[in-house]
């Protein structure tokens, strides 16, 4: 777990920088989920990522016995733009989102919405997120590769075995309750060809509901 962590923060600190500021929460019955901030001052954007999600595989809610080493695995990214809002206070409710693999066993992918029942920070018009496609900001990692380099770097052999899902960082995308509501009609991708169609900008922390008759 320790390796796989290593791994995944030096990709995160590879794409977005050095971080800035680092909390951790540990909810009972969970490992220790990080999230690490990430301030790009001339963007304008501040970016939060988890730091834990992805040290075990998330389980397929139908299996019976949850594989160790097979699995997507996965870690949360939030960007929104920097000084606008109070949005340091959603690292505990990202936390939150990054241990339901854990605590509810379920899988978090592109297109699913998770909700958090309060806003993500204080005062935000936001209390769900999107999960969109991995690829973009923050490279998937392929575990497999990564720690092949790393033990010839070490000059050390890994014994042969089950081949690793890769790490994806999904960028998370707030929702509104009315544009939650909307999603769960008519699916992301239309939630998502709405908001490009009206121009919204997803990053800002105080916006409103995109129009949705």
């Amino acid at each position: 777990m320790g390796e796989v962590l290593a791994l995944v923060e030096a990709r995160l600190r590879t794409a977005l920088g050095e971080p800035d500021a680092r909390a951790a929460v540990t909810f009972l019955g969970t490992d220790r989920i990080e999230v690490l901030r990430f301030v790009d001052a001339g963007a304008g954007l501040v970016r939060y990522a988890t730091l834990g999600m992805s040290a075990a595989p998330m389980a397929d809610p139908a299996a019976v016995l949850a594989d160790p080493v097979k699995g997507p695995r996965a870690e949360l990214v939030l960007t929104v733009r920097l000084g606008r809002a109070d949005t340091d206070k959603v690292l505990r409710p990202l936390a939150v989102l990054a241990a339901t693999p854990q605590v509810e066993g379920v899988i978090v992918a592109p297109g699913a919405s998770l909700d958090l029942g309060e806003p993500l920070w204080p005062g935000a018009p936001f209390s769900s997120v999107l999960v969109a496609e991995s690829g973009g900001l923050v490279e998937d990692l392929d575990l497999n590769e990564a720690m092949s380099r790393s033990d010839s770097a070490g000059g050390g052999g890994r014994a042969a075995g089950a081949a690793m899902d890769p790490v994806r960082f999904l960028p998370l995308l707030p929702m509104t309750p009315n544009e939650a509501a909307w999603k769960r009609v008519h699916g992301a991708q239309a939630l998502e060809e709405r908001w490009l169609a009206k121009g919204t900008d997803l990053r800002d922390p105080l916006r409103g509901s995109v129009a949705l008759d």
